[in-house]
């Protein structure tokens, strides 16, 4: 290994994949509007390819849609050690959230090709479909099928607001491929990410060494009250659907405030029906997320909840449905692969913290079936998910630094 102590990637080639794929489904404010499957994510796709193959990357794409450029080592029988994150974005995005990761794996790949550095085992770049679930939820469905948490048929019929399946925009796209979803076998998973929090910033570190990620459920709720006149319905005896909305809104916010510091809740989503001006809403849609990393407080927070909001519906006279749609338990990364990125980060001097992710990755379904760590980065006041989600060039080039030096380490420790 001594031949390669010394590389070190391109952070301005780096910079520059990031600003080109930025291109590619901007934003209204600077940032990237790019939801998967749809044309804007295969023009992604499609370009971060052409790189790949530039490089000598030969390409398979499985029947999610998750891509994966592979570098042959000198022994091709050992399993690969696989890099990468997502290309789809938030409708109100940055340039960073996932597609970081693609790209950090993608300057460490291009920097074995350019010293002529061939790994005992083979490296691999993975795109990963649908991370963010805001056009499909769940998310993290392909990392999830792969994990075999989720049934392939589960993922294709599930649909977007317009109806239209995951399936069928796969295939719409040319991404759905011939190979079987989890039938690409990992020998590793790193992922490196911006930290979408402010701890890093905070505490003046350049590297989040992360240990594993927190639990967290979804819910969709639908409360059904009376649609009413607005100017004619007295006050007592309405069954306004949105004021009960309002009020458990409220209690979640609580709810995590109660089980805090490592608590969050949060309502994202909400339609209101009949949505005029002057009719008392009579239907309400809208979704609740909790985390936390322990998964014995996670249950306490979903059973708190689960009572409250039929209370409160209960005190309105309103109908209420809550349908639990997804259940991640809190997980743990691989002690190896956290002492490799350990390892790496303090060869190359940067400093650094051990850290929970609060959001969710990719990296946290494959931990399931795949040694796995991830690498954080800081990002401008802890802001993701979010068009004005910055961070410094020389951070980015840090996290790919230790992503590249700890792939060596781990593609490197079978005696290929």
């Amino acid at each position: 290994m001594s031949e390669t102590t010394q590389l070190r990637v391109d952070g301005q080639r780096l910079w520059d994949s990031i600003m080109a794929i930025g291109e590619i489904g901007p934003g209204q404010h600077g940032g990237s509007c790019r939801l998967a499957l749809t044309d804007a994510d295969r023009d992604g796709r499609d370009l971060f390819i052409r790189w790949c193959e530039e490089i000598g990357c030969s390409i398979t794409v499985d029947d999610m849609g998750n891509i994966f450029a592979r570098r042959d080592g000198r022994n091709n029988d050992l399993a690969p050690i696989v890099a990468g994150s997502h290309l789809d974005t938030q409708p109100h995005g940055g340039k960073f959230d996932g597609i970081y990761g693609v790209l950090a794996a993608l300057e460490a790949v291009r920097t074995l090709h350019d010293n002529n550095v061939t790994t005992a085992a083979p490296v691999e770049i993975v795109v990963w479909t649908n991370e963010e679930g805001s056009r499909f939820a769940p998310a993290m469905i392909s990392s999830g099928v792969y994990a075999g948490l989720f049934e392939k048929d589960y993922a294709w019929a599930i649909t977007d607001a317009d109806g239209k399946s995951l399936g069928d925009e796969l295939k719409r796209i040319g991404y759905m491929g011939a190979a079987s979803c989890g039938s690409n076998p990992i020998g590793a998973l790193l992922e490196a990410h911006i930290e979408q929090g402010p701890i890093l910033e905070a505490d003046n570190h350049q590297i989040g060494v992360v240990v594993g990620g927190q639990g967290q459920r979804w819910y969709d709720v639908t409360l059904k009250g009376q649609d009413s006149h607005a100017g004619s319905t007295p006050m007592p005896g309405r069954r306004d659907a949105l004021v009960t909305a309002a009020e458990i809104i409220a209690m979640v916010q609580t709810l995590a405030l109660e089980f805090a510091p490592q608590a969050v809740s949060t309502v994202g989503e909400m339609s209101v029906m009949p949505n005029s001006r002057n009719t008392i809403p009579g239907e309400v849609f809208f979704t609740i997320d909790i985390r936390n990393p322990d998964d014995n407080v996670l249950a306490q927070m979903a059973e708190q909840l689960g009572a409250r909001v039929a209370a409160i519906a209960e005190k309105h006279g309103v109908e209420c449905e809550m349908n639990e749609i997804w259940d991640k338990a809190p997980v743990k990364f691989d002690p190896d692969c956290i002492a490799a990125v350990v390892e790496a980060t303090r060869s190359l001097g940067y400093s650094n913290q051990q850290m929970v992710s609060g959001a969710g990755h990719d990296a946290c379904q494959v931990c399931l079936v795949a040694p796995t760590a991830m690498i954080f980065v800081p990002c401008a006041g802890g802001l993701s998910h979010n068009e004005q989600e910055s961070a410094e060039p020389a951070d980015l080039e840090a996290g790919c630094n230790v992503l590249l030096h700890a792939m060596l380490k781990l593609a490197n420790r079978a005696n290929g």
